[in-house]
């Protein structure tokens, strides 16, 4: 195996599960984020309670975004909300030749994080169910895959060179990854499963699975899915035939999973629903599309953050 220094911007439970199984299989991975979390990590390490093991895991870790300075890999796992800033803060610390890992929610992300940096940025649609148990603690509750791709307009060869590499070193550590010509489409499919999910397990504060068998769930579900359908259909994106199905099937695979909606919620953080339901109520409006559940919804989760704040 081909040794790659990785570091991991915003040390959450999507970067924590991805650096970590790096780090496992042992590459000199460094975790960046908050206070509580790298206090741990610099005392245990990271306590990794997987589906298969449970362990601590040696990291490096920092709560300074200069910290990115000679990683390879940067996997970039901030809030949606947080992109522009986290991306001007690393832009001067990145190696030359560092690759960007975009595994945020969301499908403007990358372009997004690509105008504030000079280096490659690859966008990824992440498949995880994962939460933080407590400072320093991960626990993985299902799956870890990726579905990673070229941006449009990406220059053919130094991308496919990343793409590769990045596939070389995730694959032995044990997270499958398939590159794909369609990653729109994956990173569509992804922003509708978390339209289906996020904003209905926050407001119930209920995993997938108890809250898919409530009184009208499957339903209102199966109405968001066709709005980001309808509006996927006119932004020319390529989407899977089964993507409904496939959405509705989720909910037994990870039936004891709160969505990260429901998470911030319940410690009082901000969400990102503006750039989920939100992202597909404007949309919607901007191609003359009738999105009324997933503005719904994004009203809804936004009235409970106004509430929590105290405004």
């Amino acid at each position: 195996m081909r040794e790659m220094r990785v570091a991991v911007l915003g040390a959450g439970a999507v970067g924590c599960f991805f650096g970590g199984m790096l780090a496992r299989a042992g590459h000199p991975v460094t975790l960046i984020g908050r206070a509580t979390h790298v206090e741990a990590f610099r005392a245990g390490g990271l306590h990794f309670e997987g589906l298969k093991f449970d362990e601590h895991i040696p990291v490096e870790a920092s709560t300074e975004a200069a910290a990115v300075a000679g990683a390879q890999l940067v996997l970039f796992c901030v809030k949606s909300t947080d992109t522009e800033s986290a991306a001007g803060e690393i832009a001067p610390h990145l190696a030359a030749d560092a690759v960007v890992l975009n595994l945020q929610n969301g499908v403007d992300n990358t372009e997004r994080i690509a105008a504030q940096v000079r280096q490659i940025v690859i966008p990824a649609a992440v498949y995880v169910a994962t939460e933080m148990a407590g400072p320093g603690h991960l626990k993985h509750h299902g799956r870890g895959d990726l579905v990673i791709g070229s941006m449009a307009g990406a220059a053919d060869g130094p991308t496919a060179g990343a793409l590769e590499a990045i596939r070389a070193a995730f694959e032995p550590a044990g997270v499958p990854v398939t590159v794909s010509d369609n990653v729109a489409g994956a990173l569509w499919g992804k922003l509708t499963v978390n339209c289906a999910y996020n904003a209905i397990s926050a407001i119930g504060q209920m995993p997938y699975g108890r809250m898919i068998e409530s009184v009208g769930v499957r339903q209102v579900m199966t109405d968001v899915v066709g709005e980001v359908l309808a509006v996927a259909a006119a932004r020319g994106v390529r989407m899977a035939p089964d993507t409904l199905e496939s959405v509705l099937r989720l909910a037994q695979a990870m039936a004891s999973q709160y969505s990260s909606t429901a998470q911030d919620l319940a410690r009082q953080r901000p969400t990102e629903i503006d750039h989920l339901n939100g992202y597909v109520a404007r949309q919607g409006e901007a191609l003359g599309i009738a999105v009324p559940l997933n503005r719904a919804l994004h009203a809804l989760v936004k009235l409970i953050e106004l509430r929590q704040s105290g405004k």
